[in-house]
């Protein structure tokens, strides 16, 4: 327009570099109000964003970029509307107040700078989500990721209110935007890095992240807040498969160890099985002897007594054979149960070995080992827990110090319990070749083991997870001073309270 004035006049009507005697022409005024208007706007809509950002870099910024604004358009309107007596050029003076603010923002504040625009692009990049909150909770900034997989769920857009989002008639459905809300509240408080699991269904499918609440702090001040959402849903999923794993390892130990205690178990039972039917044989004889007495003068009453002295006697090791099976079915019983399954009783460490002995007499006597217990404790000690997971432990320890003195003249093993620094402590001992140093230093941290091919070490392994995991103690290895190992496990006393000990090393069955 103002080049082609000249022919319509419509910028000014007559031009001359003396103020006084310059005439506009009608264009002037729209052209005038609109550049007015724009500058005004920009002015108002820079400061509204810093006032709700709250941040001194963007306040430095907004304050110099309006300075440079208003400082020229108070010029134009002064010399436009002659309220002032100023010569042409003030105008193109004033914008050298702009020339200078805007490189000093430029150059000292980064202002128009190219960085937060590549920094954008990178972590549109990155998977993981990020959301810019200011200290009202108003959204400042997101990357792609976050939108792709909470915007659009949740429908959420930038320089929004974030408690906008948490009034929704089904508040199942916010309940994402509920612990982000609280996180931020417990973070302005605390005024430290909040971190939670954060769930959401996508497409029919879950998927799990973990957000952490960072504060921004400036000189003291929380300025805004940063959410990082990191995508642990493989994570997660790889661990309940490596959980599904150790179990199916686990059973198949079981399993395993299981059908070696059956064959000397079936031995076991031989011996009361004949028991009962020698019993009951002599039974027969007794009564039939009686039958054949009846009403015999020569049989006295001392005759009958001895009889039935003698049936009692027979009755009396029909009972012991009895009871001597049913405490093997028990112990079979509870090794047959799924290493899974955990049923809480207290027990003493009496009835665990006890019930030890009777599930490995057979394999200790098959490889002529001589096993001596030594218990330190009284029956008032008891153990919280299901007592087949301790005597799988004790099973396997007892296994492992035979198998190592399998080649040794005299296999000799040793239980010992006794209390120490407020733990239950048993420990197995043998004196076999021992356990290599590499080998020793991997112990109960992977399945390792020292019997080459006929071990795999998911024994031990499984035995330290079932006392970590269902006794809240620890398991630990020492090399005897002449020969052989000691391994063993400690469980503290006190701990009748054992769901608590689970809950805080984060167990689940």
């Amino acid at each position: 327009m103002v080049w082609t004035n000249p022919l319509h006049h419509l910028h000014y009507v007559h031009f001359s570099i003396v103020a006084s005697e310059v005439v506009f022409g009608p264009y002037i005024y729209l052209s005038g109000a609109y550049s007015y208007v724009c500058m005004v706007s920009a002015v108002i809509i820079m400061m509204n964003f810093t006032i709700k950002s709250k941040n001194r870099l963007y306040l430095k910024q907004a304050f110099l970029f309006a300075l440079s604004n208003i400082i020229p358009c108070v010029i134009s309107f002064l010399a436009t509307f002659k309220v002032l007596d100023l010569p042409i050029t003030a105008t193109p003076i004033g914008f050298i107040a702009t020339i200078l603010l805007h490189g000093y923002s430029i150059s000292k504040l980064n202002y128009l700078s190219i960085t937060p625009i590549a920094m954008q692009h990178v972590l549109n990049w990155i998977s993981d989500c990020y959301l810019v909150i200011s200290e009202d909770k108003l959204i400042l900034s997101y990357n792609k990721p976050f939108y792709d997989i909470f915007g659009k769920h949740y429908n959420i857009k930038e320089n929004a209110s974030l408690l906008a989002y948490s009034t929704h008639e089904n508040p199942e459905d916010r309940i994402g935007i509920f612990n982000l809300i609280t996180s931020i509240d417990s973070a302005y408080t605390t005024r430290s890095v909040i971190t939670y699991e954060q769930s959401i269904i996508i497409d029919k499918a879950k998927r799990y992240f973990m957000a952490e609440i960072t504060p921004l702090i400036i000189s003291d001040d929380i300025a805004g807040y940063v959410a990082i959402f990191k995508d642990v849903t493989r994570i997660k999923e790889s661990m309940q498969r490596l959980q599904n794993s150790q179990n199916q390892m686990m059973e198949k130990e079981r399993l395993a160890s299981l059908g070696q205690m059956v064959g000397g178990i079936a031995h076991n039972l031989k011996t009361p099985i004949m028991s009962i039917a020698g019993a009951a044989n002599a039974m027969e004889g007794l009564v039939e002897e009686c039958k054949m007495s009846a009403g015999n003068q020569e049989v006295t009453p001392e005759d009958y007594e001895e009889m039935y002295h003698e049936m009692r006697d027979w009755l009396n090791r029909t009972r012991e054979a009895c009871a001597y099976m049913s405490d093997i079915i028990s112990a079979v019983k509870g090794q047959a149960t799924n290493m899974n399954a955990s049923e809480q009783a207290e027990f003493t460490l009496e009835e665990l070995f006890r019930r030890v002995l009777l599930l490995m007499n057979h394999e200790l006597k098959t490889n002529k080992c001589n096993i001596q217990i030594d218990n330190q404790t009284d029956n008032s000690v008891v153990i919280n827990g299901d007592i087949n997971n301790l005597v799988q432990v004790m099973n396997n320890l007892i296994s492992n110090a035979i198998d190592s003195q399998k080649h040794s003249a005299h296999c000799i093993i040793v239980v010992t319990a006794k209390i120490e620094n407020n733990e239950i402590r048993v420990s197995v001992t043998d004196h076999g070749s021992g356990v290599p140093a590499d080998v020793a230093d991997k112990l109960f941290k992977e399945m390792i083991t020292s019997k080459g091919a006929q071990g795999t070490g998911i024994g031990l392994y499984m035995s330290n997870v079932v006392i970590r995991g269902r006794f809240a103690g620890t398991m630990w290895y020492q090399k005897n001073t002449d020969s052989g190992s000691t391994f063993g496990f400690s469980i503290p006393y006190n701990n009748s309270n054992n769901d608590e000990n689970l809950e805080e090393i984060g167990y689940e069955n």
